[in-house]
């Protein structure tokens, strides 16, 4: 996927904070993102705005209905299963690829990843292990070397992210590091079969836990979330 992203010199991409505060489930599915409330806050023109808008509703992660405005996307379950079968082909051929081609680095680095996904699980900080979990399987895809799998691969972990918000209850855990640590182990051993069936396993779990009852729609104050 290649998408031009829209640059503020100081506030960022406009497409990027929105994706992040997807990703990191700030944004909840069926937020309505206002034109003239988005270019308040990165300070620029409305027609810039409705061009980010269009590149993150191609890219699945905002509905634009006519006469009504920009969407957080609220993907149907249906959608969900579909995510997760490609998540699990995309994943699972990366892990094959970063079973043949580990280096030492990789695996210290994947490996610090966990420690850093733990740490935030003790600290009790939401946000950053939202972010952490879903990186870790970034990772995954960037130490794999394939960049077009990896792109392909961030945008699946970003539409799980919208999934999981809808979907899954906020008493149950995130993808937890013990299970990555797993991988990372199978990885190591170079146990391609192991480590591809672990992901497997990993992704399943996730979607297992997934509440199939009507979604709640949540308020959000956008310049608190994108700011």
């Amino acid at each position: 996927m290649n998408v031009t992203l829209i640059e503020n010199p100081t506030n960022g991409t406009i497409y990027d904070k929105i994706w992040t505060a997807i990703s990191e489930r700030k944004l909840r599915p069926g937020t309505r993102l206002k034109e003239e409330k988005l270019a308040e806050i990165f300070d620029i023109s409305r027609a810039r705005v409705r061009h980010a808008l269009a590149m993150l509703e191609h890219d699945g992660l905002v509905t634009i209905l006519a006469n009504r405005g920009a969407f957080v996307a609220e993907p149907t379950i249906d959608q969900a299963r579909d995510i997760f079968f490609a998540r699990q082909a995309v994943e699972t051929s990366l892990i094959e690829r970063l079973c043949t081609t580990r280096t030492a680095e990789d695996i210290t680095t994947l490996r610090a990843h966990v420690v850093k996904e733990r740490d935030a699980r003790v600290r009790g900080d939401t946000t950053a292990t939202i972010r952490l979990s879903g990186g870790f399987h970034f990772l995954i895809g960037e130490l794999a070397g394939s960049a077009y799998l990896a792109e392909v691969l961030r945008d699946l972990i970003s539409r799980t992210s919208l999934i999981i918000a809808m979907y899954q209850t906020r008493t149950q855990p995130d993808c937890g590091p013990d299970e990555h640590d797993a991988v990372v182990n199978s990885i190591k051993a170079g146990d391609i079969e192991q480590a591809k069936q672990q992901m497997i396993h990993h992704l399943g779990h996730i979607e297992q836990r997934l509440d199939l009852e009507a979604p709640l729609h949540h308020e959000a104050d956008l310049e608190d979330i994108l700011k």
